[in-house]
C-alpha cells in the first residue's frame, strides 16, 4: 500500500473533481450540469372521525408505554405469481427482525392486526378526497377500486396497504411554472415506530388506518427551492380544505431525486418542507460522486467478473479500537473480521455527502441489513487513523493484500457476520453499476442514510376484500359547489392586501386567510394589521411558550371584537396576545389590568407633545427630527397604546 496516501486530501480531491458546490452558492447552471430531477409524494392526514377501513377512533394518540397488548411477528418473503421473489422482501428476511406491535384497544381493533376483512371504506375520507383531488385540478375517477401496496418494513402488519386511486392527470400553479400531477390516492396510514434496535422493531398502532391521502407530482422540478415550493403549495392547498389534519406528523412527503446518469432514489418521511433543498440538493451531488465512483472503478478493475473479496478473522488482541461498541456480557459472542477490497484504495475515502465519504455507505448497510448497530467498522481511509499504521499493516499482512487495496474491519454478534459480509461485497459490486435503487432517511442536516431498497413496480395488485364504489356526477357537482379558492388565488390576495411575503407560509400553513377575512368583514380591521399579529406577533409567541390545547386561532378574533366594542385601538392586542397565549381562560378584562392599561382620552395624550417636542429641543443640541420622533413617541407610548393610533400621533409630532 502506498505510504503517501493521504485520505483527507482525497476527499478535498474528490469533492472538488465533482464540482460539489455548496447550496447557497449553487445556481440553476449547476443543477443543470449534473441533471437534477426530483418529484413528490405528499401524504396528508385526513380530519375524520374514525379510521378508513374499521370504526376505530383517527387521530386518539397513545403514549409509548400505554399498551394493553403486544403482538409479535417475523417477515418472511414468498414467490409471486410470476415465480419470483420481491428484492425488498427479501432484504427485510434476511434482517432477522423481529417485528413488536404495542396496541391499546381504544385505537386498534382485529381488522389492524389482520385478523378480520376491512370494513366498507369510510365515506367522509371519500369525500374529503375527491374535494382536495377537485382543488388540484385532477381528472376524477369514475369509480373506486381498492388495491393493496406491499409495505414489507413491518410499518403495517398486513404487510400491505389498502389504497385507491382517486383523480388523475391535474396540476399545480407555483410562482414561474406548473408542476403536472400524476395522480391522488386515499390509503391508511402505517404504524407510528418506537425504536429499532438490533434485530427488534416496534410499533405503536394508534395510527395505523387513520385516512390519509398522496399526492404524486411528475419529476418536474428542477432545482431544489422548487421543491419546497411545491411542497408547501400542496401542504396548503390541502389544509386549505378544512378537512387535513395538523400537527406533528399529520403531514410528511417522499421526495424523489435523480441525476444525469443516476436513478430514482427516494428520501422517506420528510416532514419539514425547509429542509428539502438541502436534502435534495445533496442527494443529486450524492448520486453524482457514485457516477465518479464508478468511472474511477472501470479504469482500475478491467474484468469484474473476477473482482472479489477477501475476509478472516481476527484476534480481538490484534485488532481493540476505542470506536468499538461491544455490548456489556455478550464480547464473547462478538467476532471481528477484516475485509479486503481489491483497487479500492481511494474509493473509500471519496466524497459522497457534505461530512460523509463513501465508506459510510458500508456503515449503514451494516446497520440496516445485519442489524449491527453503530459505530460497526474502521476502515483504512478514515480521517483520523484511530487503529494505528503498525495495525493497518498487520491487518493487511493478515490479508495478503496489495498495493491499491483497501480495507474494512468490522464486528458483531456471530449471528450476523455471514450478513454482514455479504452486504459489505454487494454494496462493491453496486459501486461499479453506479447509484442503487434504495430508499434513504433524512436528517435535519441535510444529509441521508441507507434505509431499504427500493420495492419493485410491481407492488400493487387489487384487493379482493372490497368492492368497486362507483362515483355518481351528481356527487362531484354536489363537492365541487363548495370548493375554496385556490391557494395560488388566496397569494395574489396577500399581496393585493400588502402583507409581507414572510408571513405567507405562517397564515397559509394555518389556513389563515378565511379568519383574516371574517375580522376585515366584520370588524373592518385592515387584513394587513391583522395578518402580521398572526404571522409575526403569534409566530413569535409560540416559538417562546409551549402550545397549549385551549388556544385556537378563534381566540384572537375574539380579542380584537372585544377592543372593537371598546373603542380601545387594536394596537394593543399584539401586547395582550402574550398573556392570552399563555392564559387562554383569562378574560380580556384581567388580561388589560395585568398589563397595566388605563383609559385616558386621546385630547390629553395629543396635548403632551408639544411639552415633550421642547423638552428634547432643549435637551440636544442638534436634534434630529426622526430622533425627535422617536424619544416622544418613547415617552407617549406607554400611555398611548390602546388608547390613540401611534402611527396618528406620530403624524402629530414636528420639530419645525
Amino acid at each position: 500500500m502506498k505510504q503517501n496516501f493521504n485520505p483527507k486530501r482525497n476527499f478535498a480531491e474528490t469533492k472538488k473533481a465533482i464540482g460539489y458546490v455548496a447550496r447557497k452558492n449553487a445556481t440553476q447552471k449547476d443543477y443543470n450540469r449534473i441533471g437534477f430531477m426530483s418529484g413528490l409524494e405528499v401524504h396528508q392526514q385526513l380530519k375524520t372521525k374514525e379510521k378508513l377501513f374499521c370504526h376505530c377512533p383517527a387521530g386518539l394518540f397513545q403514549k409509548a408505554d400505554q399498551y394493553d397488548a403486544e403482538l409479535i411477528r417475523h417477515m418472511r418473503p414468498t414467490l409471486s405469481e410470476l415465480g419470483e421473489y420481491d428484492g425488498t422482501a427479501l432484504m427485510e428476511f434476511r434482517t432477522r427482525k423481529q417485528i413488536v406491535y404495542l396496541i391499546k384497544n381504544e385505537t386498534a381493533c382485529t381488522y389492524d392486526v389482520d385478523d378480520t376483512p376491512p370494513f366498507v371504506v369510510n365515506r367522509e375520507a371519500l369525500d374529503y378526497a375527491i374535494e382536495i383531488a377537485l382543488l388540484s385540478n385532477l381528472k376524477i375517477v369514475g369509480e373506486v377500486h381498492i388495491s393493496r401496496k406491499q409495505y414489507l418494513d413491518g410499518s403495517i402488519p398486513t404487510g400491505f396497504q389498502r389504497t385507491t386511486i382517486i383523480g388523475v392527470e391535474g396540476d399545480i400553479q407555483l410562482r414561474k411554472k406548473k408542476v403536472r400531477l400524476i395522480q391522488l390516492s386515499l390509503e391508511e396510514d402505517s404504524c407510528r415506530e418506537v425504536s429499532d434496535i438490533g434485530h427488534v422493531r416496534v410499533f405503536r398502532t394508534d395510527r395505523l388506518g387513520m385516512p390519509l391521502i398522496e399526492t404524486v407530482t411528475y419529476p418536474d422540478f428542477a432545482n431544489p427551492d422548487e421543491v419546497k415550493e411545491g411542497a408547501d403549495y400542496i401542504r396548503f392547498l390541502n389544509r386549505s380544505s378544512g378537512k387535513a389534519r395538523t400537527g406533528i406528523g399529520s403531514t410528511r412527503a417522499d421526495v424523489n431525486v435523480s441525476c444525469k446518469g443516476g436513478t430514482r432514489v427516494e428520501i422517506k418521511g420528510v416532514a419539514h418542507t425547509g429542509w428539502m433543498p438541502e436534502l435534495t440538493h445533496n442527494e443529486a451531488f450524492r448520486q453524482w460522486a457514485l457516477l465518479n465512483i464508478r468511472e474511477i472503478l472501470k479504469k482500475k478493475v478491467k474484468n469484474l467478473k473476477e473482482w472479489k473479496l477477501t475476509s478472516v478473522e481476527i484476534r480481538k488482541d490484534d485488532f481493540i479500537v476505542d470506536s468499538m461498541t461491544l455490548p456489556e456480557g455478550q464480547s464473547e459472542n462478538y467476532r471481528i473480521f477484516a475485509v479486503n477490497l481489491p483497487d479500492f484504495q481511494g474509493i473509500l475515502s471519496h466524497f459522497t455527502q457534505p461530512g460523509k465519504m463513501f465508506a459510510d455507505e458500508f456503515s449503514d448497510r451494516l446497520k440496516v441489513v445485519a442489524c449491527i448497530e453503530k459505530p460497526n467498522m474502521v476502515h483504512s481511509e478514515m480521517m483520523e487513523d484511530i487503529a494505528g499504521k503498525k495495525t493497518w499493516k498487520k491487518v493487511q499482512r493478515i490479508l495478503d493484500s496489495k498495493e491499491g487495496d483497501a480495507q474494512i474491519v468490522f464486528w458483531g454478534p456471530d449471528a450476523d457476520i455471514k450478513t454482514a459480509i455479504e452486504t459489505i461485497e454487494e454494496r462493491c459490486k453496486m459501486a461499479f453499476s453506479g447509484v442503487p435503487n434504495e430508499t434513504r432517511k433524512s436528517f435535519e442536516d441535510g444529509t441521508t442514510i441507507f434505509e431499504r431498497v427500493l420495492p419493485g413496480a410491481d407492488r400493487m395488485y387489487p384487493d379482493t376484500d372490497s368492492a368497486p364504489i362507483p362515483l355518481e356526477d351528481s356527487l362531484i357537482t354536489k363537492l365541487t359547489a363548495g370548493l375554496p379558492p385556490l391557494v395560488s388565488d388566496r397569494i395574489n390576495q396577500l399581496t393585493k392586501w400588502q402583507v409581507p411575503e414572510d408571513a405567507y407560509t405562517y397564515i397559509l400553513k394555518n389556513n389563515l386567510i378565511p379568519l383574516i377575512e371574517k375580522i376585515k368583514n366584520e370588524l373592518s380591521i385592515s387584513p394587513r394589521f391583522s395578518s402580521l399579529l398572526f404571522a409575526h406577533t403569534l409566530k413569535h409567541i409560540q416559538g417562546q411558550y409551549k402550545p397549549l390545547p385551549d388556544f385556537s386561532f378563534e381566540k384572537v378574533f375574539e380579542l380584537l371584537k372585544y377592543l372593537d366594542a371598546k373603542k380601545i385601538d387594536q394596537a394593543i392586542a399584539k401586547k395582550m396576545l402574550f398573556h392570552q397565549y399563555q392564559h387562554p381562560k383569562m378574560d380580556f378584562e384581567s388580561i388589560l389590568i395585568t398589563i397595566g392599561f388605563k383609559e385616558v382620552p386621546k385630547e390629553d395624550i395629543v396635548r403632551k407633545i408639544p411639552f415633550l417636542v421642547n423638552k428634547f429641543k432643549q435637551t440636544r443640541i442638534s436634534p434630529n427630527d426622526a430622533a425627535g420622533v422617536r424619544w416622544v413617541m418613547g415617552n407617549l407610548t406607554k400611555v398611548a397604546l390602546g388608547n390613540a393610533s401611534l402611527s396618528d400621533l406620530s403624524k402629530m409630532i414636528k420639530f419645525q
